[in-house]
């Protein structure tokens, strides 16, 4: 029998005072809670995980919104920096999306890939008395996945040069392993005298005699030497330009490089290539 007299479960002193107890003894002498507090516990753990879910959708708000300001802050910098670039070299700049530089410049493959194709910070104009435009480009492509269709966008920098002469294709870019594996099988590039040359370059023509007139020993001991670009000839364009987009200095890097290509054509032949 519980510790009281007159079997309401309260203590004796508590008799006559009008204080209800907080816990009973049951009919069997056994401690017991309140029959709501379960009810009380399970409420307490909604309200804990729904404040949890609440902050998580809060931080995460947030750190989209850091991240868009972020974004649109070194979109903003990088545009006042070409800008300047741009002015510096006496070019016309803007950073509106230029969706006619495929219909310019189709002949190069790098801007017919994919979709949804545009140039964006257009810097153009004439330099040494040759027309140069130099950008941003964007395209997009698409996989698809067990979740659907992914589509990814891809940007590159690229500066082409005018060189005044009628060129036949040529392209020049790094060499890779794939080229190696490539050429082991019998699909072989142009190889040079200059065995460093033929190590570290991949360089395709419509003919060798082409590929030997225009990369001579002047011409493979200045490449070797000069930042690494994709250079390819497409009409009287020579073109410069890398994998993901320039830091604006390098800008100076590909026009240079451009050039001096341009200007290493023999005297001869670029007499017979004058338009």
């Amino acid at each position: 029998m519980p510790p009281d007299s007159n079997g309401t479960g309260a203590l004796p002193w508590a008799v006559g005072t009008g204080l209800v107890p907080v816990r009973a003894w049951g009919n069997e002498g056994t401690l017991q809670q309140p029959a709501n507090a379960s009810y009380h516990l399970g409420m307490g753990v909604v309200l804990a995980n729904a404040a949890g879910v609440a902050v998580f959708i809060v931080g995460m708000i947030g750190a989209v919104i850091v991240g868009i300001i972020i974004a649109a802050k070194a979109k903003k910098k990088r545009q006042m920096a070409l800008e300047a670039w741009a002015r510096r070299h006496g070019l016309h700049y803007t950073p509106d999306e230029v969706s006619t530089l495929e219909n310019r410049f189709g002949h190069f493959g790098d801007f017919t890939q994919g979709d949804n194709r545009y140039g964006y910070n257009v810097m153009r104009g004439e330099i040494d008395g040759r027309d140069v435009w130099a950008f941003d480009y964007h395209y997009q492509t698409y996989s698809h996945t067990k979740n659907g269709r992914q589509t990814h966008h891809h940007h590159f920098s690229a500066v082409v040069l005018h060189s005044n002469l009628g060129l036949r294709p040529l392209r020049i870019r790094q060499e890779n392993f794939l080229d190696k594996i490539s050429g082991a099988i019998g699909f072989d590039d142009i190889d040079f005298e200059s065995a460093q040359f033929s190590r570290e370059f991949h360089v395709k023509a419509d003919s060798k005699r082409w590929a030997y007139d225009v990369i001579h020993q002047e011409t493979m001991e200045f490449l070797l030497e000069a930042p690494r670009f994709t250079l390819e000839f497409g009409g009287p364009w020579v073109l410069a330009r890398r994998r993901g987009r320039f830091k604006p200095p390098e800008f100076d890097d590909a026009l240079e490089v451009a050039k001096g290509i341009i200007e290493r054509i023999p005297r001869d032949l670029a007499a017979d290539l004058r338009l």
